[in-house]
């Protein structure tokens, strides 16, 4: 056997083969979510896969995205708008619940289908070598994808009711997405890892999305909670999914109005982008921890599958 250890490295031995002296590597080395965006196109085609799952077999296929919010929209403007008659004390009740059930939506599906993503491409995962935060990455992506559409009948309608862009509605909108897919991708880290040990993690993602539906102002203003709470409805604003659906409504429902200057001053909170800029660096953080806890338990994943 010939020694090849003196060897320099990409040096051929006696047998004319190029050895080349690199570490070994496990099957898993450079996970992360920086892995998961060095390798875009099995993304891409992942997503692209969840996407024609989701519809295969169906007749109306991405008519579903537009009717499962309408049924929503139609739910909540019957009980809330007609029944309790809300939409009195706020004008175009329509658009501002429709912001918020557009980021309610994305959140919810992203957490959901990101909770679940591990455990349904059990498959995958075992085989294939890959980062396996794609998975919960992809839901997130397969998410946003059904908001497009929303979108599209959100300017649509709001253009019709005389809405103009603006500079700071764009810089709300941005935002206001940007703090839905690091927390939803966030919390879809943390609990599709948990959901691999435990089933009933996915149960509990289902409870915690319910309570997301009236913690922000989506059926109700936000001066309401202003009024019934004072100084304590700083703490309102503490939550990330409040904050994403006020910078939604700044966005869209404030330049629907017909006094659009003085509506921010008693349905937005004063320092609306502050909480704001404050929401997306907890979620930038809550992302950290979700990154840490998922790669402690990557290892163990496979086996518990």
């Amino acid at each position: 056997m010939t020694d090849t250890s003196e060897r320099p490295a990409g040096t051929p031995d006696n047998h004319g083969v190029r050895v080349v002296d690199a570490p070994l590597l496990p099957p898993a080395a450079n996970n992360g979510l920086v892995g998961v965006f060095q390798r875009r196109y099995l993304l891409k085609l992942l997503v692209r896969r969840e996407i024609s799952a989701r519809y295969q077999g169906s007749f109306l296929g991405l008519i579903w995205s537009y009717i499962n919010p309408l049924s929503q929209f139609l739910i909540y403007y019957v009980v809330m708008g007609i029944l309790f008659k809300l939409h009195q004390d706020v004008p175009n009740f329509a658009i501002h619940m429709f912001c918020g059930i557009i980021i309610v939506h994305f959140f919810n599906e992203t957490f959901n289908a990101g909770t679940r993503s591990i455990v349904r491409n059990k498959s995958l995962v075992k085989k294939m070598a890959v980062p396996r935060e794609m998975f919960p990455v992809a839901s997130m992506l397969v998410s946003g994808y059904h908001v497009l559409p929303q979108l599209v009948i959100m300017v649509i309608a709001c253009t019709w009711l005389g809405w103009v862009p603006d500079a700071g509605g764009a810089l709300a909108l941005a935002l206001a997405l940007l703090i839905i897919m690091t927390m939803g991708t966030a919390m879809a880290l943390l609990f599709s890892a948990a959901n691999v040990f435990f089933r009933d993690i996915s149960n509990v993602a289902n409870i915690l999305t319910n309570f997301v539906r009236f913690g922000v102002p989506m059926i109700y203003p936000f001066s309401y909670v202003d009024d019934r709470f004072g100084r304590f409805a700083a703490y309102y604003l503490w939550n990330p999914i409040a904050d994403a659906v006020l910078l939604f409504q700044r966005a869209f429902w404030i330049g629907t109005t017909k006094d659009a200057k003085p509506t921010p001053a008693t349905d937005l909170p004063d320092t609306l982008f502050a909480y704001g800029f404050a929401a997306l660096l907890a979620s930038v953080v809550v992302l950290g921890i979700g990154q840490l806890v998922f790669s402690r338990l990557e290892d163990k994943i496979p086996e518990r599958l």
